[in-house]
């Protein structure tokens, strides 16, 4: 392979942003996001005792191919909701996860619940946009950011404020998290590299956090048992995608889940 995964998709992204600026110039985004709007709260949600579980719609992976390419978005975050689940998750990259900004809006419109855009978010432009497009959160992936975009996105996210899920998979970007003063950390159990996926990641890193943060466990998480695991290491909130979307009856899953 000659280039991982996560290195192609940040090259496309690039591509995308210098795309969207062209139709559309930041400034005018930021005076859009700028506009009053409904806001759900993502944060306060997983601060909640019990199992929280941020559900995913999701058609497609890099690794895996089409995992449901007949996903609706406004079905699966109806049943999500019924089922439980603390706030929502989007896809809204179209090139790897078939996803799109239409998803989100169909998503949020559907349910009450707190929406997290999950994209590859290397351009303040992309913060601005997922402000118009009417989520509550955005992801910031560690790897993919230098410590000043970090804290820049971080900033800007608190003056739009959107909460920020800021994702790390290894101790060094933990590390790098804690330094930029991220309150909402993601460990993720998936390599973004190979997209190998190991829970015992997020068990491994749960205690590298310090005690006023609140972490998620992502990736990887396939039943009950897995929770159970996760929440011996002291993480009691969930981001859970594929094995949602295969599921026969998301509804029944997500209760299972919770337990």
């Amino acid at each position: 392979m000659a280039k991982d995964f996560l290195s192609r998709i940040v090259e496309q992204k690039k591509e995308e942003v210098e795309d969207a600026r062209k139709r559309f110039p930041e400034k005018q985004l930021k005076e859009e996001s700028g506009r009053p709007r409904t806001r759900r709260p993502f944060l306060k949600q997983l601060e909640r005792p019990g199992v929280n579980i941020i559900a995913e719609i999701k058609r497609a992976s890099p690794s895996k191919g089409v995992i449901c390419a007949d996903l609706n978005p406004v079905t699966y975050a109806s049943a999500y909701q019924q089922g439980g689940a603390a706030a929502l998750s989007v896809l809204t990259d179209h090139p790897y996860f078939q996803g799109s900004p239409e998803d989100l809006k169909a998503a949020r419109e559907a349910v009450n619940l707190p929406v997290l855009r999950k994209d590859f978010i290397i351009s303040s432009y992309q913060i601005y946009e997922s402000c118009v497009l009417g989520a509550d959160a955005v992801l910031l992936i560690v790897r993919i950011l230098s410590m000043e975009q970090l804290i820049d996105y971080l900033d800007i996210c608190s003056e739009l404020q959107l909460d920020a899920l800021v994702e790390t998979h290894s101790e060094e970007e933990i590390e790098k998290a804690n330094l930029a003063g991220a309150r909402l950390v993601g460990i993720n159990n998936r390599n973004l590299s190979s997209f190998e996926t190991n829970i015992e990641n997020a068990v491994n890193m749960a205690s590298l956090l310090d005690s006023d943060q609140v972490a998620v466990a992502e990736s990887g998480i396939r039943g009950r048992e897995d929770i159970e695991k996760l929440k011996s290491a002291g993480i009691h909130n969930f981001l859970i995608g594929e094995s949602l979307v295969r599921a026969s009856d998301p509804k029944a899953f997500l209760n299972s889940l919770i337990g």
